[in-house]
């Protein structure tokens, strides 16, 4: 589908004097250039000003957060600098998924594929998977199945009832028919006696089969009801492999329909780029974010990129952690494969995650004897070695007492995170504090400072955590999937700037648990200051491991560590 160069907005003030940056973007980890803080400010104007359209982003008639809109949901937005063929300056704007219910709006980028007009292929099928969702769903809200599962058991119960009355009465009569042979026994052989035994011989048989009699009656009755609960969940069964391979059938064509270009003019579909990355598939909505829009628009309409930025427009979701008119990088499992094509042939920025930024910062030790070692970890230096950057506190330690057993890691800190951390020397010393870790007995404290005042003095959050799945190593709050994660905490002060220091006390140890905790708004709604994933980067995360306690492996000693923060 083509398109008119209607998208190109000129910027409203003079920015001839701000220099081009030399290189584009690194969509993945950037500080904006300020031309696109320019063109971000002037979208956002247009987006508190416009009665185009009408979307519930949960803010105010002035752009504040509405704290009471529930219904409420925010959007990614992006902007790309460009210069076109008269070498003028510029932006296009566009919105991840859709805005308003729709994929396009007057002044923003098309999608790279319009599914929503398809009618031909994309509205026959999408209604037809329709039908069978409604089939599905009548069917398991159908009291038919309840029930039959319900006649299943009453019929269980009472076959299980009338068999064991049956079993109970077999045994008394065969300890009668028992003791009447004894009495006949010890009786005068006679006639009349072998006759009784006779009949006694006939009613033990004839109770047997009774008894298997009314087995077989109770499981015929309940194989029939067992029968038709099958037949009606092979039928929801069999409707629901139909939608899933229709599904997939309708997945696949859409993503053969998702083209995107590059520089050069290669044009690849979403199934040919992501064939590069053997271990993902395409998750639903790729190639539906801002970044790769802007990108497609821009190379079909011979407009020069200079620079990109994204950022959140409106209320955060209930699981995520989206500051509003904060910028964010572009998302790895979605954007990474896409934009690695349509990147190619650009000279990008550096990626700053290939950097290490604590290559002269010294590890302090605390502690160290035959069984274990006590460090304070600088901010900014790896616990262990990363995929890209192997400089870490294990691998130095490591190199320093390479006499020892061996370096056993117990735990771990968050590259941005500064403080204690303990390694074991021997296999011993390892087994015994491993358990520590695993049963909970270690205990610790960490102090950080939130960007923000806090309006309690202490509590506890339960929040449970997973990994993004769609943006690693970000975590999110999932009820339905998450692990429990408990975090209890106090303010200890409040800082002349307006932050709050906080003690924060993990009783779980998940990723990012006390990060999350602290920014998401069921949480203490405040981010730690600094956190470049849930905040606003700082010179640091303002985060610190500032005591350790544990028992020590050989001498069954209570040992506590602290370590103050450089903040």
């Amino acid at each position: 589908m083509q398109y008119n160069n209607t998208c190109f907005t000129p910027f409203q003030s003079d920015v001839s004097a701000i220099a081009l940056p030399d290189r584009f973007t690194y969509p993945f980890c950037y500080e904006p250039h300020p031309l696109c803080e320019i063109a971000a400010k002037q979208l956002q104007q247009y987006l508190l000003e416009q009665t185009d359209w009408s979307h519930p982003f949960g803010l105010d008639h002035e752009g504040h957060l509405d704290n009471n809109s529930d219904e409420a949901n925010g959007k990614m937005f992006g902007v790309l600098v460009v210069q076109n063929s008269q070498g003028v300056l510029g932006y296009l704007a566009a919105f991840s998924g859709l805005l308003a219910d729709k994929l396009i709006q007057p002044g923003f980028v098309p999608p790279v594929y319009d599914r929503l007009a398809d009618a031909t292929l994309f509205r026959q099928k999408a209604d037809e998977i329709a039908v069978i969702n409604h089939q599905v769903k009548s069917l398991e809200q159908s009291p038919k199945l309840d029930q039959l599962k319900q006649q299943r058991h009453e019929l269980e119960t009472q076959a299980q009832q009338e068999i064991e009355a049956l079993r109970l009465s077999i045994i008394e009569q065969r300890k009668a028919r028992k003791a009447e042979r004894e009495v006949i026994a010890n009786s005068e052989h006679s006639l009349q006696n072998e006759q009784r035994l006779e009949q006694l011989a006939r009613e033990s048989v004839l109770e047997k089969r009774r008894q298997q009699d009314l087995k077989s009656q109770w499981q015929q009755s309940q194989d029939d009801v067992r029968a038709d609960i099958e037949a009606f969940e092979n039928q929801l069964l069999a409707l629901k492999q139909e939608r899933k391979d229709r599904s997939a059938r309708l997945q696949q064509h859409l993503f053969e329909q998702y083209r995107f270009l590059n520089e050069a003019g290669d044009e690849k579909s979403l199934l040919d780029i992501f064939a590069a990355f053997p271990k993902l598939t395409p998750p639903a909505g790729s190639g539906e974010c801002a970044a790769p829009k802007l990108l497609q628009y821009a190379f079909q309409h011979q407009l020069t990129p200079i620079c990109m930025a994204e950022f959140w427009w409106g209320k955060s979701p209930k699981s995520e952690i989206r500051q509003h008119q904060k910028y964010y990088p572009a998302c790895q499992n979605k954007c990474f494969p896409i934009l690695s094509h349509m990147l190619a042939g650009l000279e990008l920025d550096d990626n700053p995650l290939l950097q290490n930024p604590a290559q002269d910062k010294e590890i302090d030790i605390i502690y160290q004897d035959e069984a274990i070692v006590v460090v304070n970890k600088p901010a900014g230096l790896l616990s262990v070695p990363g995929v890209h950057i192997k400089d870490s506190v294990a691998t130095r330690l490591a190199e320093q007492f390479a006499d020892k057993e061996g370096l056993f890691v117990l735990h771990r800190l968050d590259m941005s995170t500064s403080g204690l951390l303990v390694f074991a020397l021997t296999k011993r010393a390892n087994k015994q504090l491993q358990k520590q870790f695993i049963t909970r007995q270690v205990k610790k404290r960490y102090v950080a400072v939130l960007s923000g005042k806090l309006n309690e003095t202490h509590g506890e959050i339960t929040l449970p955590l997973r990994g993004d799945l769609d943006d690693r190593p970000r975590q999110i709050v999932c009820v339905e999937h998450g692990k429990p994660a408990l975090t209890t905490w106090e303010c200890i002060a409040q800082e002349s700037d307006g932050s709050s220091r906080v003690n924060l006390y993990p009783h779980t140890g998940r990723t990012h648990q006390l990060r999350v905790h602290c920014a998401h708004h069921d949480g203490l709604n405040l981010p730690i200051k600094g956190d470049d994933l849930y905040g606003t980067k700082a010179n640091r995360l303002h985060l610190h491991a500032e005591q350790l306690s544990f028992t020590h492996p050989y001498t069954r000693e209570l040992m506590t560590f602290c370590a103050k923060p450089d903040f």
